[in-house]
């Protein structure tokens, strides 16, 4: 069996989700607007699973952000509707992403008994004035206790973050940083904030209240979290929003650092920043640098960044 997981993505639309923060528009965030039917959610299930290779371990996860504000009812239709590919065992397990404030022993005592081995956890910022400025709802204290509660329930935890929500500094972010290792979280989500189209933030943005990130710094911001949750061992499972059409084509985009190849800007910046290191190290240009298979499209660059920049390097894997 290989190591590596495949995810089945179900998204479902935050229609239940009790609060509006000022950077949300779900819909064009995630490209829908309703929830889809048990009918759409199995015949998702079964096209994927004729893709994805017989010796991959495979999840069904619901993304969306916020789960477990939905009725239970609700819930567990979209869950029991899994359930015959967990018992078929042609899946291994259901994660969901959640707010931190919609957590407690009996939802997670329902989720665990239907097969729920991953919770993500939306906690953007672990400073209480970013998320009062945002409009979360929640505290940093509630992702902090959400967080012990699932891990008690033996689940696997996941922490997702934001970067240059108003109020927000590069430090700011590598403090949420430790806090999501602090919590025990053994996988995180890197996501800049944009202005879009119908929200508080995109009123801000127009009357200059707001000033987003730039690309280079939404880069160099991720660069040092990328590399510090590395050191942490905790799995960077996705830098930058996903490029659903209306992100892609920026009908409703007003602002910020959104590229359609975030990751690879993130991970050339960081090989860049690597391969200068050695060469100060060894004190010459000509050098040779070892690369991880994986990692050699990064260490290149993205647009051969890296091998214009050090011309004289070779790189090996």
């Amino acid at each position: 069996m290989s190591d590596s997981y495949r995810v089945i993505p179900i998204f479902l639309p935050m229609l239940a989700c009790p609060h509006r923060c000022v950077y949300c528009n779900q819909f064009v965030i995630s490209g829908q607007q309703k929830l889809p039917s048990l009918d759409d959610v199995t015949d998702l299930i079964d096209s994927y699973l004729k893709t994805i290779p017989a010796d991959c371990h495979k999840r069904v996860a619901f993304f969306g952000g916020s789960f477990t504000c939905l009725p239970e009812t609700i819930q567990n239709r979209y869950l029991d509707a899994v359930q015959p590919y967990l018992q078929e065992g042609r899946i291994e397990g259901i994660q969901l992403s959640t707010r931190p404030d919609y957590i407690d022993e009996h939802i997670l005592q329902n989720l665990k008994t239907k097969g729920v081995t991953l919770i993500e956890l939306g906690a953007q910022s672990l400073d209480d004035d970013i998320l009062r400025r945002c409009g979360r709802g929640h505290t940093v204290a509630d992702v902090e206790n959400a967080s012990r509660q699932i891990r008690s329930f033996g689940i696997d935890l996941g922490l997702q973050m934001m970067i240059g929500l108003p109020g927000d500094t590069k430090e700011k972010a590598l403090h949420t940083a430790s806090l999501i290792a602090s919590y025990g979280a053994s996988c995180t989500r890197i996501y800049p904030t944009l202005v879009v189209e119908g929200t508080a933030l995109a009123e801000d943005y127009l009357a200059g209240r707001y000033t987003p990130l730039t690309l280079e710094e939404a880069v160099d911001w991720s660069k040092d979290l990328y590399a510090f949750f590395q050191s942490a061992g905790i799995t960077v499972l996705r830098m930058g929003l996903h490029p659903t059409k209306d992100l892609r084509e920026g009908e409703h985009l007003l602002a910020g650092p959104f590229h359609i190849s975030f990751k690879e800007l993130v991970l050339t910046a960081l090989w860049h920043d690597r391969i200068a290191a050695q060469i100060a190290k060894e004190g010459r240009e000509d050098i040779t640098v070892m690369v991880p298979p994986g990692e050699i499209n990064y260490a290149v660059g993205y647009g051969s960044a890296n091998r214009k920049a050090f011309p004289k390097v070779k790189l090996r894997m």
